[in-house]
This record gives structure tokens, C-alpha cells and sequence, in this order.
């Protein structure tokens, strides 16, 4: 979803601090201005699920629900691929490989379920000499030895750190998805206050993680998002809440509210109700309720989060519960945003037309800690 606002701090801090060392970061002349996501946008496939240098901001999300092989031990997942550019698209190919064009990051997390333990971890690194990357030309997106690949249609991911990570294979069970409407997915009523924003909403995966050095062989389901845009948000906004469930009547829901700081919940708020048979519903904000239950307050950072979720839209007969697989499913104090959020394995239980479900997925909770827009230091 909008999981970027925040980045807007680090992608101002790193202009700064790069005018102060000794790479070089743009030259003299005005750059071209970044493309925006604007009604009409064309889908082109396999090409859109590569890197869009023209636009500022792009990502590529993973989460999922998995279980071992022969005991069930369940376990969650998140990798996530950022691109930030701090300048558009050089065209000269005399540009020195120092210059700071893009910065890349990468956030992953493991959630042991069984075994109570939540890890994160993350990576920050430039373009120019090859320690990073988004490829725009294939689906590859790289961070040091994380990586992202694809293999026909199936998408590749391995990330380890410190003998904790995974290594899964992705297939996807359903056609893609695209959010919002008319090719965009508005987030305010400015020009350019949007994202092209598609996903897979369910892909059979199969591989390997590791927790401490243990591999555990694993199956399961995941959920990949892909959203590049160069403006999304505004100031108006605190934060938000992002919800994508998987059902086990082979439906998904994916529902976002953006948090306004005067409180309350802005209007661009929406979602989408994806069929089994994969046709996709979407959906504005007045068609659902989201009622947080309870609350949890971290140790380390000091921040409350609601914790526990009902979520209703009455005119599809849906309302579902929500509770976290772990209460502590927090990345603390991340470098490469400057912030820290919280993103976590849910269980999901309730009812649609009156037959109940049961499901799976996740939640992510940014903005609870400190305003998203950020004053630059003087």
C-alpha cells in the first residue's frame, strides 16, 4: 500500500548529507521533472513489474503466512524492496558511478509464532557502484546478497542476515489485481496524489527459512504488492492503517485508512474485495468500518498501537475479526526511515452472508510514533 510516507525524510536528509560528502549529486542544470501517477495510465506486462525510473518512489512487498513441513509450525514473513530517487533518469554516460541518484533500502521480518519471537532487519545502500539496484529491463531488485528475481512466473526472494532469513518461490494463483480506479490509486485530491498500485493477492509459495541458523522447511501463501508513484500523500495526514486477508473461501480483502491529523479518517481511504474467481470489487471509504479493539504499547519505542481490529462493510454482509499472531511485532527505530512502525502476522475469523471464514494475513500501522512529514534540519 502507501507504505513510503515517511521515506520523504530520509530522501530529504540523504540530499543534504550527500551535498556535504564527496559524491557528486546532480549537475547544474534543472533535472526533468518525475512522471505522476494520472488517470489513463496503460498497464504493460511483464514491463511494469520492473523498476520505473521516471517515477520517485517504488516498491516491491511480500508478506506471508507459512507453516513447516510435517508439524504445522506456523510462521509470518515481510520483505520489501524500496527505490527512492533523488534525481530523475540520467541520460549521459559519463556520469561518475559516485553520484547519488537513487537510494535503495530493504526491510525484512520474521515472525515465529510458536516460538514467540519476532526478527527485522534491514539494508541501506545507493546505485552507482553496484551494491544495489532495481533492474529496469527484467524483475530484479537487489540489496547487497537480498534479492528479488523472477523465474518464468514465478517470483524468487532470499534475504538472510545473521542466520535468520528466507529463501521461498512464489507462484501466483490468481490473475493480478489492480487497485484504485481508472489505472490509479488516489490517496488526495491534488494532481499526483496517487500510485499505480497492483498486486498478486495470493501465490502458493514453497522453500526455506531459517531462525538462528534452524532451516525449517515451509508452505504457505503470500501476498506481493507493487506501487510506484512520486507524490502520494499529504500533509493533512498522520499515518495509516493497511489490512490485506486471505480467506479460506479463496477470497481477499485488502483495506487501507489514511489517518488525518485533526483525527478522523480521510476520505481517500479504499480498498478492494477480490472474488474467488478473482474479479475484483473496489471499494470507497463510506463502504466499510474499521474498530480497533484493543491496544499495545511497545517497550522500546514507547508508542501505542491498536491492536486487535473489527472490520465491517454491511452492504457485502462482511465482518471479520482481527487479532495478531504477536503482540510484538514491531521494527524499532529503522535507519533507512528514521521511524519505527508496526507490521504483523494476523489471524482473521468472522462471517460473510452469514457462512463463516476463517484466514490469514497482515497488518501494517505507520505514523503512531510521529508525524510522517518531517522538518529538515537547519
Amino acid at each position: 500500500m502507501v507504505r513510503f510516507t515517511s521515506i520523504i525524510f530520509i530522501f530529504l536528509t540523504l540530499m543534504i548529507s550527500s551535498k556535504i560528502t564527496d559524491f557528486r549529486v546532480a549537475s547544474a542544470e534543472e533535472p526533468p521533472e518525475f512522471s505522476q501517477a494520472l488517470p489513463g495510465y496503460t498497464y504493460q506486462f511483464p514491463r511494469d513489474f520492473y523498476s520505473h525510473d521516471d517515477f520517485r518512489i517504488e516498491w516491491w512487498y511480500y508478506t506471508g503466512n507459512l507453516e513447516e513441513v510435517g508439524t504445522s509450525r506456523p510462521f509470518g514473513y515481510q520483505l520489501t524492496f524500496f527505490r527512492v530517487a533523488l534525481d530523475t533518469v540520467d541520460s549521459n554516460p559519463d556520469s561518475s558511478k559516485w553520484k547519488v541518484s537513487h537510494i535503495y533500502f530493504a526491510h525484512m521480518t520474521l515472525t515465529d509464532i510458536k516460538g514467540e519471537e519476532f526478527h527485522y532487519f534491514e539494508r541501506i545502500n545507493r546505485k552507482g557502484i553496484g551494491n544495489s539496484g532495481a533492474d529496469s529491463e527484467r524483475l530484479m531488485v537487489w540489496n547487497e546478497d537480498w534479492s528479488l528475481k523472477s523465474e518464468d512466473e514465478q517470483h524468487l526472494l532470499e534475504a538472510v542476515e545473521s542466520g535468520t532469513g528466507l529463501k521461498l518461490r512464489l507462484v501466483p494463483m490468481k490473475r493480478l489485481v489492480f487497485h484504485g480506479e481508472n489505472g490509479i490509486s488516489k490517496k488526495g485530491s491534488d494532481v499526483g496524489n496517487a500510485s499505480h498500485y497492483f498486486s498478486y493477492t495470493r501465490m502458493k509459495t514453497s522453500g526455506t527459512i531459517l531462525i538462528g541458523g534452524k532451516v525449517y522447511k515451509v508452505l504457505g501463501t503470500s501476498w506481493m504488492d507493487h506501487e510506484y508513484s512520486s507524490n502520494q500523500l499529504n500533509d493533512e495526514l498522520s499515518g495509516w492503517d493497511w489490512f490485506s486477508l486471505k480467506l479460506d473461501n479463496q477470497t481477499e480483502l485488502m483495506l487501507y485508512q489514511l489517518r488525518l491529523k485533526t483525527g478522523g479518517v480521510d476520505s481517500f481511504s479504499s480498498g478492494t474485495l477480490v472474488s474467488a474467481d478473482g474479479m475484483a470489487r473496489h471499494l470507497k471509504q463510506h463502504e466499510f468500518i474499521v474498530k480497533p479493539l484493543t491496544q499495545w504499547k511497545s517497550k522500546r519505542s514507547g508508542i501505542t498501537y491498536p491492536l486487535g481490529w473489527e472490520l465491517e462493510l454491511p452492504n457485502l454482509g462482511i465482518k471479520l475479526n482481527l487479532s495478531p499472531d504477536l503482540y510484538d511485532q514491531e521494527l524499532y527505530n529503522l535507519r533507512s526511515i528514521s521511524a519505527s512502525y508496526w507490521e504483523g502476522s494476523v489471524a482473521v475469523e468472522g462471517t460473510i452472508s452469514g457462512d463463516p471464514v476463517k484466514g490469514k494475513g497482515y497488518v501494517e500501522l505507520v505514523g503512531y510514533g510521529k508525524p510522517l512529514m518531517q522538518d529538515l534540519p537547519d
